[in-house]
């Protein structure tokens, strides 16, 4: 883990508005439903394209080679929150988004 790692940044999800914090060191859908927000996923390795969203806004980093995505769909802000960092705030498309209870809102 480097210093940058460490950094936490602010993912608001459109068009529902929903935010939530995401450390630089987790991929953003584990950020994701940490925080009871559902993304689409199935592999959770960059291949099957499931989450696939659009980031309207900021920047993120991958830590795999080949993320499953083109470089035009890259340049055109498509991102896989799967294997994607946050490295700024965000604002990502994902009209499919769902609310989920936090484990310890189901229990309480």
């Amino acid at each position: 883990m480097n210093g940058d790692d460490m950094a936490v940044y602010t993912v608001t999800v459109q068009p529902a508005g929903w935010v939530f914090a995401a450390p630089a060191s987790l991929p953003l859908l584990v950020a994701a439903q940490r925080a009871g927000i559902r993304l689409p996923s199935s592999c959770r390795n960059g291949t099957c394209r499931t989450c696939l969203c659009e980031s309207r806004h900021g920047e993120v980093a991958y830590r795999i080679e080949w993320p499953g995505l083109s470089a035009d769909e890259k340049a055109a802000g498509s991102i896989l929150p799967c294997v994607a960092h946050a490295r700024s705030d965000l604002v990502i498309e994902q009209p499919a988004a769902r609310r989920v209870p936090r484990h310890e809102e189901a229990a309480g």
